[in-house]
């Protein structure tokens, strides 16, 4: 499992930027929830990559047209089942694997119609949520989770530790992982304890081999 990860940013949100690393130069990309379109704008400039962006928000979906990603309006919980399998080499979706219906199952999907597939979530396990779960009997905010329970798009909050032990049930490849804090830089104790102290998980998948 790789953990390292050089940052760059070129006026990228630092979330993306850290995705768009991961991303060969013309490859073929699917970003599920991609919102106004930047990760694809900014990966068709600097790579030269091609691919469609999903996005279920009307101006969003404006944003992505001006921005010159070609863009389809879709509901992710609807499933993949127009992508062909191996339509893609990688199939991203940044930050919104806790808000979908069935993680499980659109991973899967992910996995079939990609090569590699790139999720990032936020990290139930860290030591903030805890606390505040422990020692108030409240559910966290911070700046990972900046929503209070009552309006959170959030449905399935889970750990770094829930995940890897998802991939492990799935023969799912870990290829690479990264953890950050909730602006996005990484120390080396997220990396030592990556389920207490990382705020952000960055994981990029392969399909694996069953036993």
């Amino acid at each position: 499992m790789n953990t390292h990860l050089t940052e760059t940013h070129d006026g990228l949100r630092d979330d993306l930027a850290l995705i768009s690393n991961w991303i060969t130069p013309g490859a073929r990309v699917l970003d599920l929830g991609c919102g106004d379109g930047a990760l694809l704008a900014h990966l068709q400039q600097t790579k030269q990559v091609s691919g469609y962006g999903l996005e279920i928000d009307p101006d969003n979906l404006i944003d992505c047209v001006a921005a010159g990603v070609n863009v389809l309006q879709l509901d992710l919980d609807a499933g993949l089942e127009e992508f062909e399998d191996n339509s893609f080499d990688f199939v991203v979706m940044s930050s919104a694997l806790q808000e979908v219906r069935r993680p499980d199952e659109l991973i899967d999907e992910m996995l079939r119609i990609g090569r590699d597939s790139i999720v990032t979530f936020p990290n139930f396990g860290h030591w903030k949520p805890r606390l505040s779960l422990g020692l108030r009997g409240l559910m966290p905010v911070s700046g990972s989770l900046p929503n209070r329970w009552y309006d959170t798009p959030n449905i399935h909050l889970c750990t770094v530790r829930d995940f890897e032990t998802l991939c492990r049930h799935k023969s799912v490849e870990i290829v690479r992982r990264h953890v950050v804090n909730h602006a996005h830089r990484s120390n080396i104790g997220m990396r030592t304890f990556p389920n207490l102290l990382g705020e952000i998980a960055l994981y990029q998948l392969r399909r694996g081999t069953s036993d």
